[in-house]
């Protein structure tokens, strides 16, 4: 066997050990039915995606409360909730924070918005997004979910901070422009 059919073979191997090793499933693409989740959030009960049927729903994952980036996003959020309200939308920022850092969190920030805890990465495996960085965090993505629970846009990374492309990918905020 000549070495480069031997690389070739061992490729998939280790495409298989990365994604086996982060235990995250393949990220949902648009179009496609957006995964279930069901966790705690800091308002006091559990939030499932069957809860948001009818309404566009916002998941805004991000790695770490109480960091720059995160910080941000989760302001940006709150500055620009009223908009989604009037879009029939619901915010939900999500974590693997546990629920009293989420508190916390939410409560220094004044969030009118609840933030969902994923200790186990549980909802972040479901959607692709945990092992960021080969760590135990969940990489900043945020899905929009239509009322018929199919993603509509997904937002990574650095873009996802802006809740403005979130905002403009809600149906019927795009029907009211």
């Amino acid at each position: 066997m000549t070495r480069a059919l031997r690389m070739l073979a061992v490729v998939p191997f280790i495409a298989c050990a990365a994604a086996c090793a982060t235990g995250s499933a393949e990220r949902p693409k648009i179009g496609a039915l957006a995964p279930a989740f069901s966790l705690e959030t800091t308002a006091g009960k559990k939030a499932q995606l069957s809860d948001y049927a009818g309404k566009t729903l916002v998941l805004a994952f991000f790695p770490k409360a109480f960091t720059g980036g995160c910080t941000q996003e989760m302001k940006g959020y709150q500055a620009t909730q009223p908009k989604f309200v009037e879009g029939d939308a619901q915010i939900l920022g999500v974590s693997v924070d546990d629920l009293e850092t989420q508190k916390k969190f939410a409560e220094s920030l004044g969030l009118q918005f609840p933030l969902m805890s994923d200790p186990e990465g549980t909802a972040a495996k479901a959607y692709g997004v945990y092992g960021m960085m080969g760590l135990k965090l969940a990489a900043r993505t945020t899905f929009v979910i239509d009322g018929t629970g199919h993603v509509v846009q997904i937002i990574e990374g650095k873009d996802a901070i802006d809740p403005a492309s979130a905002l403009e990918a809600c149906p019927l905020h795009k029907k009211g422009t």
